[in-house]
């Protein structure tokens, strides 16, 4: 009797802890002494600051939206009050720079379909336990960040579905990302003894695997691609480690090797097929970029049309 007193006592605790977490006083000190003004819970527009885009708060203390970008995003972050990180995208945090500028990582990334409840209460038990205010993000911040943080507030009774979803909107989560959209339509309030059992390991740094980690590198090997086609088809000065060519040949080789991946395997054969069709057109731009030496213009159209087949398929089998 007296353990299950002790249990209920502790769980009550932690609600307290998250109201005080999450309240408007303790954000509002933070900012005073910070200077930097968090966005509104009723804002219609999503905030940018340096190293920081498309910030939407979704509840008092409470705040979805991109990548921290180097230094400047960390210290925009530190500047708001954030106390806490959680990354729901499958790239792997910087977690020394958060820790450089006194914030906790929490890494639980989610695929573009949403997320099961067992993620869900993992993320929503992360916001209740951990310091807070809490910063959720994915690359862009538009779409899995708002999906998981409207998830998240309407498993902790801080916002309705209908609520979280109107601030999706606002953080420019398109209507074609039903997955999410259905996350937060199906997420309901948990109760304290479901959020105590849930997962709380709260991990830095997730090891994706399998497809998971190629789709990421993928993601960072077009990032590349586009500052080589922005520095004119040459490595950029600021990354001067990157060949052009080599890059192009990566993409092509991740496509073709997914090909033997058991999930691949498994999923219809014209998914095999888009991926297949990626391939080949990454390896005409490498050709363009090696042997043929197209000009830039060429280039460029080529490098759109990988593009067009990679948001192809995504758009048709993301979910």
């Amino acid at each position: 009797m007296m353990s299950r007193l002790i249990l209920a006592c502790g769980l009550v605790m932690g609600w307290t802890a998250l109201s005080c977490a999450t309240s408007g006083n303790e954000t509002s000190g933070r900012e005073a002494k910070a200077g930097v003004k968090p966005p509104a819970t009723d804002s219609d527009q999503p905030a940018d600051y340096p190293g920081l885009h498309n910030v939407v708060a979704f509840a008092d203390g409470l705040y979805s939206g991109s990548v921290p970008e180097g230094r400047a995003g960390f210290e925009s972050l530190a500047a708001m009050g954030i106390r806490t990180v959680i990354s729901v995208d499958g790239a792997e945090p910087e977690v020394a720079a958060a820790k450089a500028h006194g914030l906790r990582y929490v890494h639980l990334p989610i695929g573009y379909h949403g997320m099961d409840r067992g993620r869900t209460l993992e993320i929503a038990r992360a916001i209740k336990d951990l310091p807070g205010p809490a910063y959720l993000h994915c690359h862009h911040g538009k779409h899995r960040s708002a999906g998981a943080l409207g998830a998240a507030a309407v498993t902790l009774g801080l916002r309705s579905p209908e609520e979280a979803a109107a601030r999706m909107r606002v953080s420019g989560t398109a209507p074609n990302y039903t997955g999410l959209y259905q996350g937060v339509a199906d997420a309901t309030k948990a109760s304290m003894n479901e959020l105590a059992a849930a997962d709380n390991a709260f991990p830095e740094v997730w090891k994706a695997s399998g497809l998971v980690k190629t789709m990421v590198e993928i993601d960072e090997v077009f990032e590349h691609l586009r500052a080589i086609e922005k520095a004119g088809w040459t490595a950029p000065k600021d990354h001067p480690d990157l060949v052009p060519v080599a890059e192009a040949g990566r993409i092509a080789d991740l496509l073709r090797h997914l090909q033997e991946n058991d999930r691949v395997k498994a999923r219809p054969v014209e998914f095999r097929r888009m991926l297949l069709s990626g391939s080949r057109l990454a390896e005409s731009l490498e050709d363009g970029l090696g042997t043929t030496g197209a000009p830039p213009l060429e280039l460029s159209a080529r490098l759109k049309l990988i593009n067009q087949s990679c948001l192809d398929c995504h758009a048709r089998y993301r979910d």
